[in-house]
């Protein structure tokens, strides 16, 4: 069982202000405030389960009987949460045609791609600079070893210093920050596919709500 006593001398202040305070700034300076919020909510989202497009894929079809009975118009009513296809519904009550809603979902996903590719890549981008930071506490503590080569008792601070930068650097890069970033963009790969079963559907719901001639060479295509 690991002890705080034992992980006492892992334990450095100067080298942790060094290594996490410049990697924050570099990181912070380098990132629109933007994506750097993204990145952070983003972290929320990886305890949850990928998308699973099948049950909104079994609501859009519910919505299609419901348009061949009754007409789009009645899905003005409809209750949906998923705001992509809300959105796309909203638009085939408004009288849009397929190619529309086929274009207005790959609008939305070229969206949702650069919000999620933001965030991952603010993490990669801290995953990036921490080792660099690293390497700087590394120099910094060097620095100030050979400044107190007359004094023996306090070259062992510098060392340390010198040695816990580099390994938190390296701790931050490899067990934090990268780690996250391709969590994040695996999920959004996954999302993308997923959300793809869903344009077919919903060109298809459009179709009922175009002339008959309109809807006969959607068909046909």
């Amino acid at each position: 069982m690991i002890t705080p006593d034992a992980l006492g001398p892992y334990l450095d202040p100067a080298a942790i202000l060094i290594v996490a305070g410049g990697t924050l700034a570099a990181t912070v300076l380098r990132t629109p405030l933007r994506d750097i919020g993204r990145g952070i909510a983003a972290l929320t989202a990886l305890p949850r389960r990928t998308l699973d497009a099948t049950p909104l894929v079994d609501q859009v079809a519910a919505l299609g009987r419901i348009a061949r009975r009754h007409g789009v118009h009645t899905l003005d009513r409809s209750v949906v949460a998923d705001k992509d296809v809300a959105a796309a519904i909203a638009a085939i009550v408004d009288g849009a045609a397929p190619a529309d809603v086929t274009r207005l979902l790959d609008e939305r996903r070229r969206a949702r791609i650069l919000r999620h590719a933001g965030a991952a890549d603010m993490w990669a981008g801290m995953a990036e600079v921490a080792p660099a930071m690293g390497m700087v506490g590394t120099l910094i503590g060097l620095v100030k070893m050979f400044l107190s080569m007359a004094d023996p008792g306090a070259i062992g601070a510098g060392m340390a210093v010198a040695l816990l930068a580099t390994l938190y650097g390296a701790l931050i890069a490899n067990l934090v920050a990268m780690p996250i970033a391709v969590r994040l963009r695996r999920r959004a790969r996954a999302e993308a596919e997923e959300r793809s079963r869903l344009v077919a559907p919903l060109a298809a719901l459009a179709a009922y709500g175009q002339p008959r001639a309109a809807t006969m060479s959607v068909v046909a295509a």
